[in-house]
């Protein structure tokens, strides 16, 4: 920064020399530790709801999305279109292109219902799935739910280089020497969006990864949630590990947590498969552990904490502990100590080498332990005897239950189940996590066959794996909103209805996945002569062909074929057969024409986001009618909506006496009148919907 300085201080224009001083400066503090990487501007989108017309800006479906060209004129079933980059004129079929918004440029989406699953009508329970690219998803995710989301769960693509994933419409595969740059601004742009719909209180984020990008995604992090506790756990995904030609096999993968808030794990209730990968004995045991008392570290001596170096007196006749001495000044020879009562002996923290160590507590609380149970005495041998005390974290637990029953004995606690064998014990595990259930094969990949029979997959979760995670975090919210935006498989709604199911919990889950279809299929595709946006293309894209029906197939409890899905889930009682208590819609996030927009005509496409809006209540409401109504209340979905303000007094009579209606929409341009409305109604939440959807839904805008 020396030789830039340097140069500046050569302008003689001081007006410019501090112009670009000031832009100097805020460059320096854009990056705080060293994650440079290149700003990749994202592709332009394709709004294949949206006419070609006279001045579209359009691109040839199955080429490049960032080739644009501009339609001058339409002559029969050809556009006479301007190359943008070369200022050519060329003729182009008009049924290989598709419109396109540049980024930055405005767009206006809609959520179109594709199709529903219904198993439990009496429930209010609706999980969404969102076909869309989660960058415009996210955006308008952020009208809906900014500041509502306990949990993002997400399972990125991990830029291997295994044509796992497009930039720009392009696979980015190992070749690409700016693949990490361009992985870094995919992440960036949707984690700054995925940030505004947390909870700053109280959520957390969720981001599983592999070798490829840990560094570069921990450093994302770091400056994207500067205030935030983030930590990263090692989890064992393989055990035969997945071979790589010239590198260590696979194992594991690593999973970021990013805590917000007062955000933190929650002590479980796990298995002897968690206990036995922690290295302390007592959690190994799964019971009350005693500790002994003397402190053998190197801040173990007398000298270090005087007041821990007392007398413990045990009896002779019982063996069991009599009283506590004072503790004596550090220039005192215990030696001269004489007030040892009768029959007892005097246990001193004496190290092994001889030397004068201290007990781990003071005289004080060694007597409150003493009396409570959680102090006692082993054998005597030799005029000495080892004494153990039960730590704070072990004595709550044994207190609240968690370890049994117990009986406080005068040798201190003991429980009525002598052989304690209580293995399911609550505690938060360490970071290294190898758990069989974990096993993306027999668990992700096994399973998804189990359901999907010949549809392929590559490399999904296992159910287990996700379940388990989430479950940290939302064991103790049972209303809890999860939003995954990379939903692949849809494992992650899965996990949601078992933990549900488990605990008889109502959290509701979002998934949100484009419809990609993979590589090989693609090729296929295109030698039928099938283009993106062709029905044939669409039907086999990840949402239509796997993620929607592992949605189905899961919540009724069957496989593609409609046939009864065979065994229990893993740690339940719960047959697969069985389903799942709730309801699941379907979306596909659409783009409406801005030259034909207006609230009259797109009122029936504003419904499933304004559904979505109030919580997802009910089954998403539809218009049984061409005309479009003064109002709708909607009971049901626990929203109404004022259409026309002229009906207003009939509104209000009958919102205030619908006392399931907690959220009302009111389509106004008057700010004044709009709250005018609202002080007129009994009423926890309203909104204002402009009477040009331009002004209420419009994203793409560069934020």
């Amino acid at each position: 920064m020396s030789v830039i300085n340097d140069l500046i201080n050569k302008i003689q224009d001081s007006d410019l020399k501090n112009r670009i001083q000031e832009e100097i400066d805020k460059l320096s503090k854009q990056k705080k530790f060293g994650l440079v990487f290149e700003e990749h501007m994202p592709e332009c989108t394709p709004l294949f709801d949206v006419p070609v017309h006279v001045g579209s800006k359009v691109a040839i479906k199955d080429k490049k999305i960032n080739a644009i060209y501009i339609v001058k004129d339409i002559v029969e079933n050809t556009a006479i279109c301007l190359d943008k980059s070369t200022q050519e004129t060329v003729e182009l079929p008009l049924k290989d292109l598709v419109t396109i918004a540049e980024f930055g440029e405005a767009i206006y989406p809609y959520l179109k219902p594709i199709d529903s699953v219904c198993n439990a009508p009496d429930s209010n329970l609706w999980h969404t799935l969102i076909e869309a690219d989660n960058y415009h998803a996210l955006q308008l995710l952020e009208y809906l739910y900014a500041e509502k989301v306990d949990c993002i769960y997400i399972d990125p693509p991990y830029n291997s280089g295994a044509r796992d994933w497009k930039y720009n419409n392009d696979y980015v595969d190992s070749s690409d020497s700016y693949r990490h740059s361009k992985w870094l601004s995919m992440m960036d742009k949707r984690l700054r969006l995925a940030k505004k719909l947390l909870n700053s209180s109280d959520s957390v984020l969720i981001v599983t990864i592999d070798e490829k990008e840990y560094l570069h995604l921990g450093c994302l992090l770091e400056e994207l949630f500067p205030s935030s506790r983030i930590q990263m756990v090692t989890s064992v995904i393989n055990v035969r590990s997945v071979a790589r030609e010239g590198e260590f096999g696979r194992v594991n993968e690593y999973i970021f947590f990013v805590f917000l808030g007062k955000s933190s794990p929650n002590a479980l209730e796990l298995s002897s498969e968690w206990l036995v990968q922690q290295d302390n004995k007592k959690t190994v045991r799964g019971k009350m552990h005693w500790t002994s008392l003397s402190r053998t570290d190197s801040t173990g001596f007398r000298k270090n904490s005087p007041g821990c170096f007392y007398p413990i007196y045990v009896s002779t006749e019982d063996n069991k502990i009599h009283s506590i001495g004072s503790s004596i000044a550090l220039d005192v020879n215990k030696e001269s100590v004489n007030e040892t009562p009768q029959n007892t002996i005097p246990v001193w923290p004496m190290r092994k080498n001889g030397s004068e160590g201290r007990w781990q507590i003071t005289p004080e609380n060694a007597n409150k332990l003493l009396e409570q149970g959680f102090l006692k005495c082993g054998p005597i041998k030799n005029n000495r005897a080892a004494i153990y005390y039960v730590k704070s974290g072990d004595r709550n637990r044994t207190l609240s239950g968690e370890y049994g029953n117990f009986i406080k004995t005068d040798n201190g606690i003991v429980f009525d189940d002598c052989d304690n064998t209580n293995t399911s014990i609550r505690f938060i595990p360490g970071n290294s996590w190898n758990i069989s259930s974990h096993d993306a094969g027999v668990n992700g990949s096994n399973l998804l066959i189990k359901i999907l029979q010949q549809r392929h997959f590559s490399f999904p979760k296992s159910l287990y794996a996700v379940r388990d995670t989430l479950n940290f975090f939302v064991a103790n919210k049972p209303e809890a909103l999860v939003l995954d935006f990379f939903a692949g498989s849809g494992t992650t709604l899965h996990a949601i209805n078992l933990l549900n199911a488990k605990d008889g919990g109502n959290r509701r889950c979002i998934m949100v996945t484009n419809n990609e279809v993979s590589d090989e299929e693609s090729k296929k595709l295109r030698k039928g002569g099938y283009k993106p946006g062709d029905p044939e293309w669409e039907k086999l894209g990840i949402a239509h062909y796997v993620t929607w029906p592992r949605t189905v197939c899961s919540i009724k409890g069957i496989d593609i074929n409609e046939k009864p899905l065979n065994g229990t889930y893993l740690d339940t009682t719960l047959d697969m057969s069985d389903g799942f208590k709730s309801n699941a819609a379907f979306f596909k996030l659409g783009f409406l024409d801005k030259n034909a927009v207006a609230l009259g005509r797109q009122f029936k496409e504003l419904l499933p986001v304004l559904w979505m809006k109030t919580g997802c209540i009910g089954k998403c409401p539809e218009l049984s009618t061409k005309n479009l109504p003064s109002m709708l209340i909607l009971p049901e979905n626990d929203f109404a909506v004022l259409i026309d303000e002229h009906e207003f007094s009939e509104f209000k009579e009958k919102i205030n006496t619908e006392s399931s209606i907690n959220n009302v929409f009111i389509v106004t341009d008057s700010i004044g009148g709009y709250r005018e409305m609202i002080s007129h109604l009994n009423i926890e939440k309203s909104y204002q919907l402009y009477r040009d959807y331009l002004d209420n839904f419009r994203i793409n805008t560069g934020r």
